[in-house]
């Protein structure tokens, strides 16, 4: 039996809301833009839940719900998509994770399976959002960048808040995982 659209709908809106709220309680900001927050805590447990086609589309609408929060104004609509919807987008593949995770709770082994699949895809959505902001910094911030120091370096190492904060969101997310598996299961979960 499929799950209502409506229950995912509400499931993606309910999300992209926690998720802005997160993004407001920020850690640390950059100058240029950029947070260290748990901003990508709800976007990679739905994804870890729904699957990488739920998860893509709450990132990136949650990017679209980020500008219009607290933009950082762009200099290129490029720029524009890559650091925001595209970059959050990318949140979404730890999707991937979904299918081992299901049959992890069906079968009562979530601790084997967090190591196993849900660290290495939240790894991968967390590396693949890095990945579109050291390409935005690339192309359109290199005038940041101090005398001599090559651009690739400068964005690298200016974007590596994205990496701190997938190490505090996918932290958080193993506690999180388990307990709302048992609170409130995905259809086609046994629990017992």
């Amino acid at each position: 039996m499929t799950e209502s659209r409506t229950r995912i709908l509400t499931e993606i809106a309910l999300t992209i809301a926690l998720a802005a709220v997160l993004n407001a309680l920020k850690l640390w900001r950059m100058p240029q833009g950029g947070t260290i927050s748990l901003v990508m805590l709800p976007l990679f447990v739905l994804a870890v839940r729904r699957g990488p086609i739920v998860g893509l589309v709450a990132g990136a609408l949650y990017g679209v719900v980020d500008f219009l929060i607290d933009p950082y104004p762009p200099v290129h609509w490029a720029q524009y998509l890559l650091d925001y919807p595209v970059a959050y987008l990318m949140c979404g593949l730890a999707g991937i994770a979904a299918p081992a995770w299901r049959n992890a709770v069906e079968r009562g082994r979530q601790a084997r399976a967090v190591w196993t699949s849900v660290v290495p895809a939240i790894a991968l959505g967390a590396t693949a959002r890095w990945g579109v902001h050291w390409l935005s910094g690339v192309v359109f911030f290199g005038a940041y960048a101090p005398e001599g120091q090559p651009v690739w370096l400068y964005s690298l190492v200016y974007n590596s808040y994205v990496p701190l904060s997938a190490i505090l969101c996918a932290t958080a997310a193993l506690a999180v995982l388990p307990v709302l598996s048992r609170v409130v299961p995905v259809a086609g979960s046994r629990q017992g």
